[in-house]
């Protein structure tokens, strides 16, 4: 395990170009074999590092679309959006052109925890005409972990499988730092997430990330950044304990 720091970005404040270097970055370490997991950053990092490492020339997936295990409050296919803030690969876009470009299959992908409405009443109906199994807060609880667990392993199956974590899935009391805090509702605590994680362990985990840390906006204790740091050692265990098996 090697901490590969931040990816260069000389061009910081331009979205658009930003993606363009984080992705030949990591199409570096898809190359080389290296399973990466990163920590952001907006959640506009996914999209580059699936397009290095996921689909027809993804070393790491086989050459085989990526299964995405996505928490998150909000879906991230506003597709009804052409742009965010004149940014077209945005945290907004990413869970759309990824399944547009055929680098993830939406078929075999959960995005669960969701609970934000974001400016319209059909924010959905994106991720459900793209395919994806769109698990709400709502449902989830219905559902419980176990329940939770089989949804994942039954849609997933033997997809080689990203998992994607925004810090906004943790209810706003553990995750204050979270950039789009979702206050209307409870989300994940971090024993119920744990034990969710648990429960992919023998899936062809092929990297991870979590996103969506404001450290100028944490406790004095830095407890997002703790949580976020638990969230990073789960997914990096995930990915040793099937190589070790």
């Amino acid at each position: 395990i090697n901490d590969m720091g931040d990816v260069p970005l000389p061009e910081a404040m331009v979205n658009d170009v930003c993606v363009e270097h984080m992705e030949a970055f990591f199409k570096r370490l898809d190359r080389a074999g290296t399973y990466p997991v990163s920590i952001g950053g907006d959640h506009a990092i996914t999209g580059p590092i699936l397009k290095a490492i996921a689909g027809e020339n993804g070393n790491l997936s086989g050459g085989r679309k990526a299964a995405l295990v996505h928490f998150d409050s909000h879906t991230d296919a506003y597709e009804q959006m052409p742009h965010w803030l004149g940014s077209k690969r945005s945290a907004a876009h990413w869970a759309a052109y990824l399944v547009r470009e055929c680098h993830v299959d939406a078929t075999r992908s959960v995005q669960i925890g969701i609970r934000g409405n974001t400016k319209t009443l059909d924010y959905r109906d994106a991720s459900d005409d793209l395919g994806y199994r769109v698990v709400s807060m709502k449902e989830y609880h219905t559902l419980g972990v176990e329940r939770t667990i089989d949804l994942i392993r039954e849609r997933v199956g033997d997809s080689p499988v990203y998992i994607t974590f925004d810090m906004d899935a943790f209810d706003p009391s553990i995750a204050p730092a979270a950039a789009n805090i979702q206050p209307d509702g409870t989300g994940f605590f971090m024993e119920e997430t744990l034990a969710i994680l648990d429960g992919l362990r023998g899936l062809e985990v092929i990297g991870g990330d979590v996103v969506c840390i404001v450290p100028t906006k944490d406790n004095p204790n830095n407890i997002t950044s703790l949580n976020g740091m638990v969230i990073m050692h789960e997914q990096i265990s995930l990915i040793a304990d099937r190589l070790k098996g």
